[in-house]
């Protein structure tokens, strides 16, 4: 609930409207009932009768009620606000939207005016992309403590995943989008790959959709693993230091930060997990490209990864839920408009992968090649 005090709502239309904005009354909608503004609840409205330019006007106040239904969270609702005040007008016959604003932790009225786009502002991180190192290592540069980044970058995921959660419908939530979402596998496949697709019919993408049907209701089972999570666990995403920050012979790995945290505080941990360790992946076939196989160096990022990731979660259920998530992560780095200069074999061989995943449960990391190799 959000304490409403006659004052702010004053300070409001005076920052909306104008300094000669005056409240004239408010109060419950039909009766003006004051006791209505004691505690101003979601889906409880106010009539707000005010004078602007002299202008005698009457508006509604309220905010949106949160429910299961996607608007858990404040920027689900504010969303959702935002699409109203910038669109009602333009329906015939709308209502027309007379302002937009938030309720900041003091309980005032903040109003957001014309909004075009909006932005965010973060701290300066140093550090350099940790897919430098992954190229540095499929040029020939592998290093020991390489290794030591794979473990610790495993034990922090490990560690953030620990923090539980019993909400089921938010579990249920972070499945459909992972299914749905625009900027998740129904998404990718139509919008990142042409139609017809060279290495993958339409076929093959319809079969797959209907196996995540399945998939869906196999998840339902596994709600009990809600988790905090990342939801974008890339190369790309994570900063680390650069490596005169050792300081020599027997100090601590090299630190890391990350970046862009994605798709929702609360998900399966899987998505982390297969996020990072599809990445390995990739680098490892495009290491040697034409063995469609994890090789070398990056076989054995993938093997620390995993190896330290289940010591330190205990978690050895991730392996039977973690299938569909690497189908959301292979459909990104075999996409030609993302990945446009892959060659052949190994596009191929995570074609392979991806639609062979979804049969492998538990899925078996540490014989990943099966689900690469030719038939």
């Amino acid at each position: 609930m959000i304490d409403l005090k006659p004052e702010n709502v004053a300070e409001y239309l005076r920052q909306a409207y104008g300094p000669d904005a005056r409240l004239v009354d408010l109060g419950a909608i039909g009766t003006l009932d004051k006791q209505g503004i004691k505690r101003f609840g979601y889906g409880k409205p106010l009539l707000v009768r005010f004078e602007a330019g002299g202008e005698l006007r009457e508006g509604v106040l309220s905010v949106m009620r949160g429910d299961k239904y996607g608007h858990q969270f404040y920027w689900d609702r504010a969303a959702i606000l935002m699409f109203q005040f910038e669109t009602s007008a333009r329906l015939p016959r709308h209502v027309r939207p007379m302002g937009l604003g938030y309720v900041d932790a003091d309980n005032r009225l903040v109003p957001v005016t014309r909004p075009r786009e909006f932005f965010i502002l973060n701290e300066k991180l140093t550090g350099y992309d940790y897919f430098l190192d992954l190229d540095r290592i499929l040029k020939g540069g592998f290093r020991p403590e390489d290794l030591d980044m794979a473990r610790a970058l495993a034990r922090w995921m490990a560690g953030i995943h620990a923090q539980k959660r019993d909400d089921p419908d938010l579990y249920y939530r972070h499945v459909r989008n992972l299914i749905g979402a625009s900027e998740c596998i129904l998404g990718l496949i139509d919008e990142a790959f042409p139609h017809p697709c060279g290495f993958l019919p339409d076929a093959a993408f319809i079969a797959l959709e209907k196996r995540l049907v399945d998939w869906r209701w196999k998840l339902r089972g596994h709600a009990g693993r809600l988790a905090a999570v990342h939801g974008d666990v890339h190369p790309w995403n994570i900063l680390v230091e650069p490596p005169d920050a050792q300081g020599g012979p027997g100090a601590p790995p090299r630190g890391f930060s990350v970046l862009d945290r994605s798709r929702g505080e609360w998900g399966e941990p899987a998505s982390d997990l297969a996020s990072l360790a599809a990445n390995y992946l990739l680098f490892g076939l495009l290491h040697n490209p034409e063995s469609g196989r994890l090789t070398g160096p990056f076989a054995q990022l993938w093997n620390a990864l995993f190896t330290e990731y289940l010591d330190a979660s205990g978690d050895a259920e991730i392996l039977e839920v973690m299938a569909p998530f690497f189908v959301f992560r292979a459909l990104v780095i075999v996409s030609p408009e993302w990945y446009p200069n892959h060659p052949a074999p190994v596009r191929d061989a995570l074609v392979r992968f991806l639609t062979r995943v979804l049969d492998a449960s538990p899925f078996d990391w540490m014989g990943v090649n099966r689900l690469l190799e030719q038939p």
